[in-house]
């Protein structure tokens, strides 16, 4: 039945960056299609281990800072410890830095490139090792951006690292799939998230960005999460290296 390709029960995901906002919606999604998920923050993500517990999902947080990719292997000890395997990765976390261009600090790019970039992808590296030694196969999402396909103002770090990710995931994509890993990613739109508070409480601003979204409204953490199980399910099986634009149209108009 086409339904159960759509089932993620038994899989085991990790996630990274889920305490809020689209990655919290991520790793909800997940678990409600049957994933065991991992979230891995540099913070306690105590509103997603509340929801998780409420919806009586299986939820383990692991704290590493990701800007150090030091980190990593103990990442994969800790969920192969509490579940004995991954099935799937979601590389969410990131980080912006804003300035122009003309003042953007050596700091602030390598702070970005780093988490964005070279932890996406050492982490999917370290996965698809994983993946290979299960003999399995498996699933990575990379979490790109409007930014991958346009330019931005006063973000270089930040789109230089959104460009790389579609990049990378690639690259990755035809080296992998030979192996059943598929690796995909999203470029979500505008969306209702803490990062974009100050914005939509700009009534000028908030019109402007409505006005070119076709949709005529924010995406939602849920937009995200769709997409998202379908890329971890065996649905996807056949889609490899592709970035899915989740913007309302914006790319469109």
């Amino acid at each position: 039945m086409i339904l159960e390709s759509f089932s993620l029960e038994g899989k085991v995901a990790i996630v990274t960056g889920c305490n809020t906002g689209l990655g919290q919606g991520i790793a909800l999604g997940l678990a409600e299609a049957g994933c065991k998920v991992v979230g891995v923050n540099r913070t306690e993500p105590e509103e997603t281990i509340e929801k998780m517990s409420a919806a009586g999902h299986s939820f383990l947080n692991v704290s590493a800072d990701l800007l150090e990719q030091a980190c990593i292997p103990g990442v994969i000890e800790r969920t192969l410890a509490e579940f004995g395997q991954v099935d799937i990765l979601v590389n969410n976390a990131g980080i912006i830095r804003r300035q122009d261009a003309i003042e953007f600090s050596e700091q602030d790019w390598d702070d970005v490139m780093n988490v964005n970039t070279k932890t996406v992808f050492f982490m999917s590296q370290a996965v698809a090792k994983q993946f290979k030694a299960q003999g399995t196969g498996g699933k990575i999402i990379n979490i790109a951006s409007m930014l991958s396909f346009q330019g931005g103002i006063r973000v270089p770090s930040y789109t230089a690292s959104k460009s790389a990710v579609m990049g990378v995931t690639r690259a990755m994509a035809n080296e992998w799939a030979r192996d059943n890993i598929n690796v995909n990613a999203i470029a979500p739109g505008y969306m209702e998230t803490n990062n974009t508070q100050a914005l939509r409480e700009d009534a000028e601003r908030n019109q402007a960005i409505l006005e070119r979204i076709p949709a005529e409204r924010w995406g939602k953490p849920q937009d995200i999460a769709g997409p998202c199980v379908f890329l971890a399910s065996s649905a996807s099986d056949y889609i490899n290296g592709y970035t899915i634009a989740v913007d309302g149209g914006w790319l469109a108009r």
